[in-house]
């Protein structure tokens, strides 16, 4: 580490206040971490987030809450990845809880639309200005631009699956490196005890609080919530973009608990608030538990939004905490290291699928997909450019990149934007 660490209680204040910034999915919430962590607190080094990126990028579950967990564990342990992780999904969880009870009882709220246009406006700039940030860090040759670009195609204009890209990305890294590997430097091993009992700790942390609860109220839609989030959270690969078409079809036809029209306003509220995108789950979670007696209950949906957050997230502490102590390790050997790096060159052009993607779907109102034999074309329709959203973004490019306002100020007078323009 290029600085000394922090305390717990320094490092709480940062998490909660990234927790509270962290809009606009996953390559913003990459982007804020790495200014924070790696430029302003000095708390991980460039090669450090890198690795650790790129670990997180082959795990099942929201990237970045488990790049903040383990950027946690690494400063504090096991209470810092606690502290971390936590925060980073509290504050979302809030806002689309309250937000989810308004929707259910009055339907759609016009007036949080109108303060968060102002929001994913600003973030347009954020990822733009760290999607550079990050290639010119991740990308150190003719190989990885390479790989760079074909992950961004196969995943925006071919529709690939990702754990396909991800896997050719680390051959390719290992292959295009394979004449100027270093030779392997020792690492002190990771007793695979510990490992072992610490992956069914979080194993038991996990699932036997939602086994009881499925045997405690076997009629209650809470034990099905349950076990479907749970199986979502292990085979999430690819962050919530990935899952999303999954869970909708089966959250709207084949469990009936929610509409096609609820499920992308569910999304769009997740879309909107801080933390990551993957909280449309809670949304889902909570009007399906509302609705299980045939009339809204607040409490009932409470309780689904509880149990959703648990099976969502608590396997994310799962992966970290088993997997975390191997990362270093990952890096000292050369072959190892060499697909790692195939795999940062790799996120650069999945987050630039996912910047996009967001972008395209912040501007107009109608995007859609169009199959022209293999490719996948995203498709908007010009008639539905919202010209709000060219405006505020221009004002969050003078805040950040002219006069060098932080984050937290833009986010704020963009968002004050949003809503004068919105109820104008």
């Amino acid at each position: 580490m290029s600085t000394p660490p922090p305390s717990l209680r320094e490092a709480t204040r940062e998490w909660a206040r990234i927790g509270c910034l962290s809009f606009g999915g996953p390559a913003a919430q990459i982007a804020l971490m790495h200014r924070v962590t790696v430029e302003e607190r000095g708390w991980l080094s460039e090669r450090q987030f890198r690795d650790a990126l790129s670990f997180c990028m082959v795990l099942p579950g929201p990237e970045a809450m488990q790049l903040a967990t383990y950027a946690g564990w690494r400063l504090h342990g096991v209470a810092g990845g606690l502290v971390a992780g936590l925060l980073f999904v509290v504050p979302g969880a809030v806002v689309v809880m309250a937000l989810a009870a308004a929707y259910a009882l009055h339907g759609d709220v016009p007036v949080a639309r109108a303060l968060f246009l102002g929001i994913k406006a600003a973030v347009l700039v954020i990822v733009i200005e760290a999607l550079a940030r990050i290639a010119r860090r991740a990308l150190r040759g003719p190989v990885h631009w390479i790989i760079a670009g074909g992950a961004f195609a196969a995943l925006f204009l071919f529709a690939l699956p990702y754990p396909l890209v991800i896997a050719a990305a680390a051959l390719a890294g290992m292959l295009g490196a394979r004449g100027e590997m270093p030779a392997q430097v020792a690492a002190p091993p990771v007793p695979l005890g510990r490992t072992v009992r610490t992956a069914l700790l979080w194993l038991g942390i996990w699932l036997l609080p939602l086994a009881a609860l499925g045997l405690a109220f076997p009629d209650s839609a809470l034990g099905e919530i349950g076990r479907f989030f749970s199986m979502l959270a292990a085979v999430t690969f690819g962050g919530a973009y990935a899952v999303l078409a999954y869970m909708a079809q089966e959250a709207v036809t084949g469990h009936g608990w929610l509409s096609a029209g609820e499920m992308m306003d569910g999304l769009g509220l997740a879309e909107t608030t801080p933390g990551p995108l993957i909280l449309v789950t809670q949304f889902v979670g909570f009007l399906a538990a509302a609705r299980d007696g045939g009339e809204v209950g607040l409490m009932m949906g409470l309780a689904g939004a509880g149990v959703t957050l648990w099976a969502t997230f608590a396997p994310c502490f799962l992966w970290i905490f088993a997997g975390a102590p191997y990362v270093e390790r990952l890096g000292t050997r050369p072959r190892l290291a060499a697909a790692m790096a195939g795999i940062s060159a790799a996120v650069v052009g999945v987050i630039l699928n996912l910047s996009l993607w967001f972008a395209l779907h912040v501007l107009f109102g109608t995007v859609t997909p169009v199959d022209a034999g293999p490719l996948r074309l995203w498709v908007p329709d010009i008639a539905t450019l919202d010209r709000r959203v060219p405006v505020i973004a221009g004002v969050a490019a003078l805040m950040l990149l002219r006069w060098k306002r932080g984050v937290g100020t833009t986010l704020a007078v963009c968002a004050g934007l949003g809503l004068l323009l919105g109820m104008a």
